[in-house]
């Protein structure tokens, strides 16, 4: 079994955007090795992205196509059952990676899920605020100098990996197995507080006996609602004799 970490940058986040950098790390339990490429969709990249992701359309230019890249054609031949694919936010990445004809066929561990599960009471889990949390940059010096991989001033997908995979082995795994962890990911986890609209930052408990008309308004009326917040209104209604 090898674990694939994998992150993307992208053009954007709307049904036209397309990846414009992929990267990703297979480590054997022993060694890690990492894998990265610009691309070019010819999509034009969007402000917004570009404010994340520092990618300008200099960097792209004359570059391949994703699906002719090495890293792409190194990721395919890792596609299988027994592997598995490592992802923060996995259905982002894995719904752009299918623009570009990817099935996929490993096992997956959602590290955004598996840190709502883990920590259900922290204001936020996006990988770099979980980095900084946990204290994970001060293991990066270290994990440079013993894999030799060259990623402390990096600010994309090639750095975000290499992030994903300390979290990996210094926090998830502390007290879980990869098998676990996939089982775990199988659950979408129950949100704590409200991420949005008017009730943001209230406990979806307390606000399920405060206005559970406003919860089934979103669970019928907001058709992009983030998975996991649907499995949370859901369940609280459900235990609250409301549905």
């Amino acid at each position: 079994m090898n674990l694939i970490i994998l992150d993307s940058e992208t053009t954007g986040v709307d049904e036209k955007d397309r990846i414009i950098q992929l990267a990703f790390v297979m480590h054997d339990g022993k060694t890690a090795k990492l894998h990265s490429t610009y691309c070019n969709p010819d999509v034009p990249i969007g402000f917004e992205a570009m404010a994340v992701h520092h990618i300008t359309p200099e960097k792209i230019e004359g570059k391949k196509e994703l699906k002719d890249t090495v890293t792409y054609k190194a990721l395919l031949e890792l596609n299988i059952p027994e592997n598995v694919l490592v992802i923060h936010n996995a259905k982002f990445d894995l719904d752009m990676l299918a623009k570009e004809g990817f099935e996929n066929k490993m096992q997956v561990i959602d590290t955004l899920n598996i840190a709502k599960h883990l920590w259900p009471q922290l204001d936020r889990h996006s990988l770099q605020y979980l980095r900084y949390r946990g204290s994970l940059y001060r293991k990066e010096p270290e994990f440079a100098k013993k894999t030799g991989i060259d990623f402390t001033n990096a600010h994309d997908a090639s750095a975000d990996v290499i992030y994903l995979l300390i979290l990996l082995q210094e926090k998830l795994m502390k007290d879980h197995t990869i098998e676990e962890l996939v089982e775990l990911n199988k659950t979408p986890a129950l949100e704590y507080k409200m991420k949005f609209g008017k009730h943001r930052g209230m406990l979806v408990e307390a606000l399920v006996k405060e206005d559970p008309s406003y919860i089934t308004w979103c669970l019928n009326k907001m058709d992009d609602l983030d998975p996991s917040m649907r499995y949370t209104f859901n369940y609280w209604l459900k235990n609250k004799g409301e549905k």
